[in-house]
């Protein structure tokens, strides 16, 4: 065998194992010859393992197991997921804000020791007054005067003749504002009163309101009133804030001595066709007043960076109902009306009633309720039988039978939406206002309640409570267990989604 026929014989054998040989990825400034499957491999296990140590440092432990176990089953899928919804961050300028806002309100309280108001030692009201104040800086203040309001039109015509009779200022914060008659109506009030020299400012969520800011931004603005859209959408929306963070909140200050704080939004009462809003407004005299004042000059200064001027003294004594205003949300470092509703139900004595239209507890908030019944407490818990928001009305139904199953008294509200947000304890507290009793009022969003120690505004909420549980189907643990298994199911798979929040 000539040099020739070897060489070509070495040749033929070199083809034959390079055509054997993967097609591979050379990096030749590295020196790394991998196949694209590799890549993918080691990139899939990058990612489970800065998850393992990036998601339980951000996330409370129930969301990070099921991030983890999103993201561990399917990591190129989870991880742009968990970037996106996560964690419930806010920008670096609207933390600093809030925290600036806050150290004003204090100091601002300081002189008003005069008007504080200290419950018994031994009384419900006395850990409750201090945990709020402390989480969401307002001390209790007494001297104020509450009227419930909860017809939904007579709470809505309230506060139009409220504006109607403005002098000086209007400020509206609100999350919901639709283009329709009721809209309409608020925009004309707000034009009107603009157009007499009276100051008005309206601050809508940038979600919630769309439609109203989409409808009367040009001509309110045109007609002298401030309209400023919060968490606003687009670019802006992710540089400041996770892109689901909504301000829930709805209050109304008219010339800094009426104040109006609850469920109801700005819009016709029908979320749900042929199914009117129930809803519940606190309309308010008084010192608390200033506190729902400063809570919109907070809000105004987050998101535009303006400063409000705040009068000094807060208005005068209208009545004698000590009260108290307790804002919440993902700029505050604790959770403040979780951890405000888990007090009344472990401090709750004889009686706790609590109203909401959606209930998707986190587990500290479910074992508080639970507990609360199984030591002797009666405990009543009003939700709304028809409901908008169907994967969250899915979810509700998981925990009814755990509830049912400690003692709780649940019943679903009939003839209309219960949107309304209430909670009463005892006959020494009554809560008012936009929270919600779901993960995502405790977490995610910018929630005020209304905290009353007072007998007579008890009295009122409980012939509210006992008005919905007149047309209401009361709940049977034997009834609830009969639902059909696919029901059972549906509901455990939309519980299981809600826990990523």
């Amino acid at each position: 065998m000539d040099g020739s026929e070897t060489r070509r014989k070495a040749g033929f054998f070199l083809r034959v194992t390079l055509a054997r040989r993967p097609r591979a990825w050379c990096n030749p400034s590295m020196g790394i010859d991998l196949h694209p499957a590799t890549w993918i491999l080691i990139a899939d296990w990058a990612i489970r393992l800065a998850a393992l140590f990036c998601i339980p440092a951000r996330s409370a432990p129930a969301a990070a197991r099921s991030w983890l176990l999103l993201v561990g089953f399917v990591p190129l899928l989870g991880l742009p997921l968990y970037l996106a919804f996560g964690h419930p961050w806010l920008s670096a300028v609207r933390r600093e804000r809030q925290a600036r806002a806050s150290k004003v309100i204090a100091a601002r309280q300081q002189p008003l020791a005069p008007l504080r108001w200290t419950p018994h030692d031994d009384s419900v009201a006395d850990d409750i007054a201090r945990l709020c104040e402390r989480t969401g800086d307002f001390m209790p203040m007494t001297g104020n005067g509450v009227r419930l309001l909860a017809d939904y039109d007579a709470s809505l015509q309230a506060l139009l003749d409220d504006i109607a009779t403005a002098r000086s200022e209007v400020h509206l914060l609100y999350y919901l504002m639709f283009d329709d008659a009721v809209g309409r109506a608020v925009a004309d009030a707000l034009r009107a009163a603009s157009k007499r020299g009276v100051r008005c400012r309206l601050l809508l969520d940038a979600v919630g309101g769309k439609r109203g800011l989409r409808g009367f931004t040009t001509s309110l603005r045109d007609a002298g009133v401030d309209v400023q859209a919060m968490l606003a959408g687009g670019l802006a929306w992710r540089r400041s804030a996770r892109m689901d963070l909504r301000n829930h909140r709805k209050l109304a200050v008219i010339d800094r001595c009426i104040g109006h704080t609850g469920s109801q939004n700005l819009a016709d009462a029908e979320f749900i066709r042929g199914v009117p809003n129930r809803e519940v407004v606190a309309r308010v005299r008084g010192p608390v007043v200033a506190q729902l004042g400063a809570l919109f000059a907070s809000d105004w200064f987050i998101e535009t960076g303006e400063i409000l001027s705040v009068p000094e003294q807060p208005p005068a004594a209208e009545g004698h109902t000590p009260a108290q205003l307790l804002p919440s949300g993902p700029a505050y470092p604790f959770a403040n009306a979780r951890n405000a509703v888990i007090a009344m139900a472990q401090r709750a004595r004889h009686r706790l009633v609590l109203a909401t239209p959606y209930f998707v507890p986190d587990d500290a908030t479910l074992d508080a309720l639970q507990i609360a019944a199984l030591s002797g407490i009666d405990v009543q818990l009003i939700l709304s039988r028809s409901n908008n928001q169907r994967l969250t009305a899915w979810a509700q139904d998981s925990y009814i039978d755990g509830l049912l199953a400690a003692g709780v008294k649940v019943a679903l509200h009939r003839p209309h939406f219960l949107h309304a947000k209430h909670l009463s304890v005892d006959d020494e507290i009554a809560l008012v206002g936009s929270i919600n009793l779901d993960i995502r009022s405790f977490a995610l969003n910018a929630e005020v309640g209304l905290l009353c120690y007072d007998k007579a505004v008890v009295a009122q909420l409980r012939a509210i409570e006992a008005d919905c549980l007149a047309d209401a189907d009361i709940l049977t643990a034997p009834q609830w267990r009969q639902r059909p298994a696919w029901k059972r199911s549906l509901s455990g798979i939309a519980r299981l989604a809600d826990s990523f929040l």
